[in-house]
């Protein structure tokens, strides 16, 4: 039986994915006490980037807020695979989201509107978080987009 949480991204249009593997030497979520860390999320979708560059230049703001909802997902898959249920999070307690950026683009916080947005959305008033936008030159495999979010979860 799918979790309430699941059950609202069904309604929403979406499905939540597999958990995208580790690039590199890292896991994708790990918990420590009530609290789950994702590792950064790339806007990955079976395995593979959609779109690659930098953010007002070959990749416009509205695409880059799209895959920061993609990131959103990604880090829901990376919360369940630690914590078994999506219906244990308690509330989002904080999201860094980074934007490969053109040297004179500074709409990071509306990119990242596309991952806040979409934990507000599946998640209600659990969804609001503290939050951080940031510009970077580039990030790994030229994703335009990298998000992580730190969960707290109620008990077992």
């Amino acid at each position: 039986m799918a979790s309430a949480v699941e059950a609202k991204l069904a309604e929403l249009g979406l499905t939540l994915p597999d958990v995208v593997p580790p690039l590199a030497s890292y896991q994708p979520a790990v918990q420590s006490g009530v609290y789950v860390y994702t590792s950064g999320q790339l806007p990955m979708v079976d395995g593979k980037l959609s779109v690659t560059g930098k953010v007002g230049a070959e990749v416009t703001p509205d695409e880059a807020k799209e895959l920061a909802k993609t990131c959103a997902l990604n880090a829901l898959a990376a919360v369940k695979s630690v914590a078994g249920d999506l219906d244990r999070i308690k509330r989002v307690v904080k999201v860094v989201g980074f934007v490969a950026s053109a040297g004179d683009f500074t709409g990071q916080p509306a990119v990242i509107n596309g991952a806040s947005e979409l934990l507000g959305a599946v998640l209600g008033d659990k969804g609001v978080h503290a939050r951080s936008a940031v510009g970077v030159a580039v990030l790994p495999l030229d994703a335009p987009v990298e998000v992580e979010v730190q969960v707290e979860l109620t008990g077992a």
